[in-house]
């Protein structure tokens, strides 16, 4: 199967201070692929790396057999990559309906409607004409995954989609996420929330202090004695 993401050794820093070192990821299409680690490990920054956000020191990174490191967010956007951040980043003073149409549909994946995404997200239809600012968390979250989608995306970086969330709205996020590989969605997920994210994950990798330090399956990782113990509390 051919990649669909290739991090191959990337080193990232923030000013003198060293983030990733000589990181590698690897994402097939369709698949989902969880980045779990303590706070600080580096995760949302390989996410920012990867979106363009953030560039790269040292290694490449390539999407759909092209270079894409020292691209700006927008190029890889327009490539087939929607990065969904930890801020949720939505236009607060913009209508639901605003949010959604403001973005154009160029990523060359699978093509989603307006009414997909409110058919993904029920409460969205219901809040279709309010300001995504009085939204409460868990909208403004789907509001986010909508958003997206909209831009016919093949790969989607989620940095922590359950933060903030009860258990409930955790639940339905996740696995509206899972139902992106019924698209051919590809998903790069950050989540807090490791057994959540082992559930819906196919493979995962562990990332301590910038490097990675552990890769494999999902079900591998889960039952590994020493990520039981360091993040799962076993």
């Amino acid at each position: 199967m051919t990649e669909l993401l290739r991090v191959e050794s990337v080193v990232a820093a923030y000013g003198k201070v060293t983030a990733l070192r000589d990181v590698s990821v690897v994402v097939q299409p369709g698949e989902i692929v969880a980045i779990l680690g303590a706070n600080g490990a580096g995760k949302t920054t390989l996410l920012n790396t990867i979106s363009g956000v953030l560039p790269i020191m040292g290694g490449a990174i390539i999407f759909n057999g092209q270079r894409i490191d020292g691209r700006k967010p927008w190029q890889t956007s327009r490539l087939g990559i929607s990065h969904v951040p930890e801020g949720r980043e939505i236009f607060p003073d913009m209508t639901v309906e605003a949010n959604l149409k403001i973005v154009d549909s160029f990523g060359g994946g699978p093509k989603f409607e307006i009414d997909e995404v409110l058919e993904m997200f029920p409460r969205l239809r219901e809040r279709f004409a309010q300001l995504a600012g009085g939204l409460s968390g868990g909208e403004q979250q789907m509001l986010a995954i909508g958003r997206g989608l909209m831009a016919c995306p093949r790969l989607i970086l989620f940095d922590e989609p359950s933060l903030g969330l009860s258990p409930v709205l955790t639940k339905f996020v996740l696995a509206s996420i899972a139902k992106l590989k019924q698209r051919g969605i590809a998903s790069l997920l950050v989540e807090q929330n490791m057994r959540a994210a082992l559930r819906i994950a196919d493979r995962a990798y562990v990332l301590r202090v910038g490097h990675i330090v552990r890769a494999g399956s999902a079900a591998e990782i889960a039952c590994a004695p020493d990520i039981q113990e360091a993040y799962l509390g076993v």
